[in-house]
């Protein structure tokens, strides 16, 4: 088994964790809060592990260049306002439609792929990809009542649109990130993986600081108030975020971000065996997808 496959099943696996515990966050906090703490408090974690990598195993640093913090600062950017798209869907009432198109990402990060760094991938990872990127967007469509062919014609709505573009801002992302720590070119794929995590969290860090100074002091004292939960949400944040750039300097990021989609079996598996809660039969198309793609990657990979 490749390298690149465990460790990103552990970052999906952390992903998820990451993501129950902000939900638990927003409780307390507002959005952009929950949304701060996964950098905030995840910038030093970040930087602890680049402080292992090379005081610990004795890994020297790499020298930093004008590409690497171009193409991380396209990433960081291109993250961030994936996130506020997101989020932004969540205020119109029928947002389900534009979720699932935001789930295009890997699709898409296929594409930039091949446009920013040539990268072709292969008839059977292509296959792969469509099948379980299908099987998200019926996961994200299940609840409500939509059709294969209102999914379609609805492709020019409004929270469509803003789906699509989330899922291409989250695509450039992905894409920028496995960019970025190319270029850095050594010495290992830990060790630029760690920096260029390092690097991008402490930017979206200050940057998302300075908006709270700037618009919203007052959530930075209720982030204040939760720092225990959020300190372990940071932790699992960056440990993710590890795994995702550790991956994505090994594989093309649409391979990645195609298996990473077994986040939501794990999603799935809390809801049903902790929760006790139903799944309808559209999740269970949607999950049964997503294995059925996933199985084709590592088949082809």
């Amino acid at each position: 088994m490749e390298l690149w496959i465990p460790i990103t099943i552990a970052a999906a696996f952390l992903q998820n964790l990451r993501s129950a515990t902000q939900k638990h966050l927003k409780s307390v906090m507002g959005t952009t809060g929950a949304t701060f703490v996964r950098f905030g408090f995840g910038f030093p974690f970040a930087l602890l592990f680049v402080a292992i990598l090379h005081y610990g195993l004795g890994y020297p640093l790499p020298a930093v260049n004008s590409t690497f913090f171009g193409w991380a600062l396209v990433g960081a950017l291109g993250q961030i306002g994936a996130t506020f798209l997101l989020i932004h869907l969540f205020s119109f009432r029928n947002f389900a439609v534009g979720t699932a198109y935001s789930r295009t990402e890997p699709a898409q990060a296929a594409l930039f792929g091949l446009v920013f760094l040539g990268e072709r991938a292969s008839l059977g990872a292509l296959v792969a990809i469509a099948i379980s990127v299908f099987g998200v967007m019926l996961i994200s469509v299940a609840h409500v009542a939509v059709s294969f062919r209102t999914m379609l014609s609805s492709t020019v709505s409004r929270n469509a649109l803003i789906g699509l573009a989330s899922g291409t801002a989250f695509g450039v992302s992905a894409v920028s990130y496995r960019a970025a720590s190319l270029a850095l070119g050594g010495p290992n794929f830990l060790m630029q993986g760690g920096v260029t995590l390092a690097f991008v969290i402490t930017f979206q860090t200050l940057l998302m600081l300075g908006w709270m100074l700037w618009k919203d002091r007052d959530e930075i004292g209720r982030i204040a108030k939760a720092w225990k939960p959020s300190l372990f949400t940071g932790l699992v944040g960056a440990s993710a975020s590890f795994g995702w750039f550790t991956a994505m300097t090994l594989q093309q990021a649409a391979v990645v971000k195609s298996l990473a989609q077994i986040e939501m079996l794990f999603t799935f598996a809390a809801t049903v065996f902790f929760f006790k809660e139903r799944i309808n039969r559209l999740e269970v198309a949607g999950c049964i997808l997503i294995v059925g793609g996933i199985l084709v990657l590592l088949a082809v990979g």
